[in-house]
């Protein structure tokens, strides 16, 4: 898959969590900025790998905290 399609599609999905990434935004912490549950994290991480088609392992989902960490493994 090109790397802009698959940037695109990732950007989509935080954007249906309300998740922007423009500018410092994507360094933002989803845990203590957002206060999101680790729940809801999991489920965000789940719906990227379904887009990207990747599968990140169990030990970086647990140790994700931004966007641009997240967008990093998976790209």
């Amino acid at each position: 898959m090109n790397k802009y399609i698959q940037l695109r599609k990732i950007a989509e999905v935080f954007h249906i969590y309300g998740i922007s990434l423009a500018g410092k935004n994507r360094h933002i912490n989803l845990y203590n900025d957002l206060k999101m549950q680790h729940l809801f994290v999991v489920g965000l991480i789940f719906e990227l790998e379904l887009v990207s088609q990747k599968e990140l392992d169990d030990i970086h989902v647990s140790s994700v905290e931004t966007p641009c960490q997240i967008i990093e493994k998976l790209v």
